[in-house]
């Protein structure tokens, strides 16, 4: 037993490294490749990046639902949502205030109130299924469409920099690529290591997709925004969060739901579901008022994000 508990501490340490090496590649590489091919940093971090960083909730949440149970799946997305407003979204606040950009606010966030209101909606009646599912990656088609009509309407401001005229570097390509495999990488230790502390502890599926599964797959999110906050791409970061949080609920929960039907428990529509709705829309509110999040608001989603993991505890 405590050769396994070493083991796990030192997937934690190992995965933490890899995350932070694997965030400074990544915002490294994607703000170049922004200017290189004429588009905001909110635009590459609302597509691009906010769905690759969402690999890792895909595949935990269809590993977890067809070895596991379906309430692995759902928790990992639930707590990662909550955990990308609370805790990610509140620490880079907390380094540096985020700037929210009209077209964030415009054309992002409303998609991602409305995934998550979709799945308060259509998980009510206690199941995610096969039609719910195919409902979810429709909404994200219109969404992915939705975007890809607009990008050539945004395009980047133009900047006194030599990079700006040398369009795609593969350089920056591989370096996007090699963070984003670092980052998964990375939080497959840390989720890998936290699970099995937890259960050793006999904690519940539920419980262990909420928190360490959710706070893992979130790593990613967390690692690259933080980084962005402290190399000044404030853009970066918001767009990062908004975009995973709609691809968390639209494709990853939809493919699950087409494998297997995913259940929702009693206590995740009273608990979880309403936890979801308030962080998103406190959140909006944030924005709203001054298009930037200070660093008091991220005070208040850091300790809104403690409460409710303190919450969860049995």
């Amino acid at each position: 037993m405590s050769a396994g508990v070493g083991f796990a501490l030192f997937l934690l340490a190992a995965g933490v490294v890899a995350l932070y090496a694997g965030a400074e590649l990544l915002v490294a590489g994607a703000g170049r490749l922004a200017v290189g091919i004429g588009l905001r940093a909110a635009t590459v971090g609302v597509t691009v990046i906010a769905f690759a960083t969402t690999a890792p909730e895909l595949f935990v949440a269809t590993i977890g639902a067809l070895d596991v149970s379906t309430d692995i799946g759902l928790g990992a997305v639930l707590g990662s949502n909550v955990a990308n407003i609370g805790l990610v979204l509140g620490l880079a606040a907390l380094i540096r205030p985020l700037s929210v950009s009209e077209t964030v606010m415009r054309r992002h966030v409303p998609f991602m109130v409305f995934a998550a209101i979709l799945l308060v909606v259509l998980g009510a009646d206690g199941t995610i299924g096969r039609l719910e599912g195919t409902i979810f990656l429709l909404v994200l088609a219109g969404f992915t469409a939705y975007l890809l009509y607009y990008v050539g309407a945004d395009p980047a401001p133009a900047v006194d920099e030599p990079e700006a005229d040398e369009g795609v570097d593969a350089r920056d390509i591989a370096l996007v690529l090699g963070g984003l495999v670092t980052l998964v990488v990375g939080s497959r230790w840390l989720v890998s290591g936290g699970t099995t502390l937890l259960s050793a502890l006999g904690f519940s599926d539920l419980f262990v997709g909420l928190t360490v599964l959710a706070l893992g797959t979130s790593l990613p999110e967390l690692a690259a925004s933080v980084v962005g906050a402290l190399r000044d791409e404030t853009a970066f970061a918001i767009g990062n969060v908004v975009g995973s949080n709609i691809y968390n609920v639209l494709a990853v929960l939809g493919i699950v739901s087409l494998i297997t039907p995913i259940s929702v428990s009693p206590e995740t529509l009273r608990f979880e579901f309403p936890v979801l709705l308030a962080f998103t829309l406190v959140l909006v509110g944030m924005m709203a008022h001054g298009r930037r999040l200070s660093k008091l608001d991220g005070a208040v989603l850091i300790v809104g994000y403690v409460v409710f993991v303190y919450l969860l505890f049995p």
